[in-house]
């Protein structure tokens, strides 16, 4: 094979990372995948965490700010966060990457860490309140991506549909009298349309975000 870039060997961790999980991305397996030897790889990435910082830079770099952007401070971070969603939910390690990597050490992180911060600033939002609102932007995200509305997509359609079927009859069950609601909306409550759940919770975190801008 040509020369091994480190791009190719990210993204192959990428790959063993969404399919089995971060133990499995070894430096030995990746060799193994690459058909090179060990060595091969220390020569970009001395060690697994490294790597890890590697993979980081790579993904951040999937929803990093647009440069030369203008647009008001609501449209960019609706834009951020959306984008974070989509890496998060195309890459099931990418959480796991970012929770394990010391965030200082990726330019690419620190890039978007200072843009929200100024964005927040922006708004009229204290040094404290924009510290709290990247915090949340970025756990919000992680908590959308990961919801369990998006099923296994290793799952059929008809395993899909029996799993919302017991689930629903589940709370229509449920004695009516005392739990109206939870009977009455027994269909949402177990299904909604993805693009809904997403949406819908972007609107959520940035209608506070912006109602709490309009009070300054």
């Amino acid at each position: 094979m040509g020369k091994l870039s480190a791009d190719a060997i990210i993204e192959r961790a990428l790959q063993i990372g969404d399919a089995e999980g971060l133990d499995a991305v070894t430096i030995r397996r990746l060799a193994t995948d690459l058909g090179v030897t060990p060595m091969a790889l220390y020569w970009h990435f001395k060690n697994k965490e490294q790597l890890l910082i590697g993979m980081a830079g790579h993904l951040i770099a999937g929803f990093a700010f647009r440069p030369a952007d203008d647009r008001p401070w609501q449209d960019r971070l609706r834009d951020l966060m959306e984008r974070l969603i989509r890496t998060l939910r195309a890459h099931p390690c990418a959480k796991n990457v970012l929770e394990q990597i010391n965030q200082t050490e990726v330019p690419a992180f620190l890039a978007v860490w200072d843009e929200t911060l100024g964005l927040a600033a922006s708004a009229g939002f204290t040094p404290e309140e924009s510290c709290l609102i990247t915090k949340y932007l970025l756990q919000g995200a992680i908590s959308i991506a990961d919801a369990p509305v998006h099923f296994d997509a290793s799952r059929t359609p008809e395993e899909v549909a029996e799993i919302v079927r017991v689930k629903r009859l589940a709370i229509e069950s449920l004695p009516a009298d005392r739990y109206p609601n939870l009977v009455a909306m027994a269909g949402p409550m177990v299904q909604n349309s993805p693009h809904l759940y997403d949406t819908f919770g972007v609107d959520l975190i940035l209608a506070g975000v912006e109602a709490l801008a309009a009070r300054r």
